[in-house]
């Protein structure tokens, strides 16, 4: 249901990160891995000590996770900080999770709701190529792949691969983006990860 307001807006307050925290990237299935609550704690605690602030100054916290049950983001938050009864949302946007989490938290605190959110984020993943976990239900791509696969074919290659591939020929087409361009934003990416645990 749309909301709207229909006072004038008051000023938007100013939003910082003051912290953050990282747990060190493995591959999926490996032995002895640390399970997603384990995960949620380090990154949640290492962000926490970073800002210098206790747990009890977070009034609401975003979870960000693709690959969970419906409420993986509260049994992370309970198991690695404490259960305070702060609101806790969970946030599943496949490759935009993550900065959804952290843009939901940011419109909390402008809008005054809570003057700390805590966004955290996890993803524990089967091995091999991302798939469809549902086979019971419409596919939310289904659309999307009726379309690509009447313009570009399907091969048999892991389906995320093709959809962001075949996303970048179209913007080629459309904007005249040249191989370069995608080679920067590679070698951009390339770099920050590079600082990753």
């Amino acid at each position: 249901m749309p909301l709207t307001s229909l006072q004038s807006r008051p000023p938007r307050r100013r939003v910082f990160v003051v912290g953050v925290g990282m747990t060190k990237f493995t591959k999926p299935e490996v032995k002895d891995s640390k399970d997603y609550p384990d995960l949620a704690k380090e990154a949640g605690m290492k962000a926490l000590a970073d800002a210098q602030i206790p747990y009890s100054a977070v009034k609401q916290a975003c979870v960000g996770y693709v690959y969970g049950d419906s409420t993986s983001g509260q049994r992370a938050i309970y198991h690695s900080l404490g259960m305070t009864g702060i609101p806790i949302i969970n946030v599943n946007n496949n490759c935009s999770t993550g900065s959804t989490a952290l843009f939901m938290a940011q419109q909390l605190v402008q809008g005054g709701v809570a003057d700390c959110v805590l966004a955290l984020g996890f993803e524990k993943m089967e091995k091999g190529s991302i798939a469809t976990v549902s086979s019971n239900r419409t596919s939310p791509l289904d659309k999307h792949m009726e379309l690509m696969i009447n313009k570009y074919g399907l091969s048999p290659q892991p389906f995320a691969a093709q959809v962001f591939g075949n996303a970048g020929k179209e913007h080629m087409e459309k904007y005249g983006t040249n191989i370069e361009q995608f080679a920067k934003i590679g070698w951009k990416n390339h770099k920050h990860s590079v600082n990753n645990p």
